[in-house]
């Protein structure tokens, strides 16, 4: 064990380079998976003709598909059908997806939590249904979302590190072109990108649980 040589400054450098990546992709996944997410779930919630059906069932199969198998989905087959997008888009491609097939169905649930009353007393007040939605159901439902939204959201930012099948160059890949300049590198490289993600996911750990117990 090395951490003298793997610690180098342009070893660290390396690193967060890499570790900016990481971040980079899981903030441009969360933001478009929240927004396909709050309206997917939404459109579900509304129980459309047709439309709902057709998004539950899209939902369903995303969510019961490997990460993996869409990373290399939009990295290897997109290009087969003429849509080749670059690593970094594939990763937050296919990431986005997912995610968003997630947070749908979080969406979709917390909408549902809320007391059918609270429905049928603001429409019989004369608000009309997207009114009702946006005043009194979606502000209640976002508040009890947030708790699970945020676990999602983590486990998003560990799952980039998926993405180093198709080369992305995120922590995970950085970690392991330093691992082979030398074995002795192995542990204090890998440990230093363990206590990367770990500062951050526990952070947004500690985070969901406050607003958890501010909701209870």
């Amino acid at each position: 064990m090395d951490f003298i040589g793997a610690y180098q400054p342009d070893h660290l450098a390396f690193l967060f380079e890499g570790f900016a990546v990481t971040l980079k992709v899981a903030f441009i996944s969360i933001i478009l998976s929240f927004i396909i997410g709050l309206v997917v779930g939404t459109l579900r919630f509304a129980q459309i003709p047709l439309l709902s059906k057709v998004l539950a069932v899209v939902v369903e199969t995303i969510r019961n598909l490997p990460l993996l198998l869409i990373i290399f989905f939009t990295y290897f087959a997109l290009p087969e059908i003429g849509i080749k997008l670059s690593i970094t888009a594939s990763a937050i491609a296919a990431l986005t997806v997912f995610e968003s097939a997630m947070l749908s169905e979080i969406i979709r649930s917390g909408l549902k939590s809320i007391d059918k009353g609270q429905i049928e007393a603001a429409r019989s007040s004369g608000l009309t249904y997207i009114q009702t939605l946006k005043m009194i159901i979606m502000p209640q439902a976002l508040r009890r979302m947030v708790p699970p939204i945020v676990s999602q959201f983590i486990s998003l930012l560990k799952d980039t590190s998926l993405a180093v099948v198709i080369a992305l160059p995120e922590l995970l890949h950085h970690a392991q072109i330093l691992n082979g300049q030398s074995q002795s590198y192995l542990l204090p490289i890998f440990l230093l990108a363990a206590m990367m993600y770990f500062v951050v996911n526990f952070s947004l750990s500690i985070l969901a649980r406050r607003l958890e117990y501010r909701q209870a």
